[in-house]
């Protein structure tokens, strides 16, 4: 993998998940009325309507999972270029920790999705109507949501302080002695436990959700990323 074959991947990958948030939707106004009346208790979803979320969402969790196989394969080949990250526009790389999303992030989606549907259903959820949405995770769902965030923050803390060495010790590079492959060598496995972190989290934080639930965060997360890089291609286009 080279960062000209990255480049072109990470445009299509893009592409295809401005699809996939599509079907998401598209599969959340089929199944989930999440701006419905929900004056009484909604139909549970059938078997086979959950079966094709269920679908969806694995679907959706293959195309991370392929976006990082084809990184780490450029990792391993050229890890520099993707701390520079070219493919990516100013306002990705700006908000980038240790090339990529900060894992935590996919928290502060889930509570924040949470409180906004929490507010908009308050009226009904205090009438015991149950939504079936972020806005009505259990109190057991909260519970493991908070621990998987403290152990999540953990990690971030000690590869952030990797890196940190990593930068320090910049001034050994000068060294006729030092062995610059090493140091290279350190990096790659600085940048793959980050990525490792963030799949893992997005695996963790879908498993403790409901199919409804899981469905609502992705199109959360995936309107951020799709969000995030359509801002930073208007910014970075040359004005005339």
């Amino acid at each position: 993998m080279t960062p000209l074959a990255f480049t072109q991947f990470y445009e299509k990958w893009f592409d295809r998940l401005h699809h996939l948030v599509n079907q998401l939707s598209d599969s959340a106004s089929a199944f989930i009325d999440v701006k419905g009346d929900y004056s009484t208790n909604t139909p549970p979803m059938t078997a086979e309507q959950e079966e094709k979320l269920v679908e969806l969402i694995g679907k959706v969790m293959l195309h991370h999972e392929e976006y990082f196989r084809a990184k780490s394969l450029l990792t391993e080949n050229d890890p520099l270029s993707v701390v520079a990250s070219p493919w990516a526009t100013t306002l990705e790389r700006s908000l980038h920790w240790v090339t990529g999303w900060r894992p935590t992030t996919a928290f502060h989606l889930v509570y924040t999705e949470s409180s906004v549907l929490f507010e908009s259903h308050i009226v009904d959820i205090l009438r015991g109507v149950r939504t079936g949405d972020l806005g009505d995770l259990s109190p057991t769902q909260f519970r493991r949501v908070s621990e998987l965030q403290c152990d999540t923050v953990k990690e971030e803390n000690q590869i952030t302080d990797e890196l940190s060495d990593w930068q320090d010790s910049a001034s050994e590079s000068m060294d006729p002695r030092a062995d610059i492959n090493e140091k290279i060598e350190r990096l790659v496995c600085i940048i793959k436990k980050a990525d490792d972190l963030r799949l893992r989290t997005m695996r963790s934080v879908v498993g403790l959700l409901s199919p409804q639930q899981a469905i609502e965060f992705l199109i959360a997360s995936a309107e951020l990323l799709v969000g995030i890089r359509g801002w930073g291609s208007t910014h970075d286009r040359p004005r005339g």
